[in-house]
């Protein structure tokens, strides 16, 4: 979690200091389910939403909305799935596809600058040596 600026404890102790912080790590956190929901209908697409909820572990009631918010900015667009006319299918839009290349260009940008000082390998390195802590191997597996 990124930690905020330093704030005297007095500050921290008011409610509008919190609030603040409170909606800007909720702001944080919708704009990371946007980003991840628009990449993996990116590289999934066409998908239906319940299967965009299983492969990014996100409640189904809470990809609908996701999936609302992303129409609504005409980043992606719902269509009847041809296997199965109950269901929707969702792709990525042409602005959708527009915003994903900003977004990771800018991400893209911000890993240079922070592993700026490493050289190519140490950055390989330190990737894998992430990857392990995120993804570790199953233990009978």
């Amino acid at each position: 979690m990124t930690e905020a600026p330093y704030a005297p404890s007095r500050i921290r102790a008011l409610p509008s200091w919190l609030l603040g912080r409170a909606a800007a790590r909720g702001h944080r956190l919708v704009a990371e389910a946007l980003a991840g929901v628009l990449s993996a209908v990116a590289e999934l697409g066409p998908v239906s939403q319940a299967d965009l909820s299983r492969t990014l572990g996100i409640d189904p009631k809470d990809m609908v909305a996701v999936v609302n918010d992303l129409q609504q900015r005409r980043l992606v667009a719902r269509t009847p799935d041809p296997a199965d006319r109950r269901k929707n299918a969702i792709t990525i839009s042409a602005e959708g596809a527009d915003c994903l290349r900003r977004t990771q260009r800018l991400g893209d940008e911000a890993n240079d600058e922070l592993t700026g000082p490493l050289s190519a390998a140490e950055r390989e390195q330190l990737v894998g040596l992430l990857r392990r802590i995120v993804e570790p191997e199953e233990p009978c597996g």
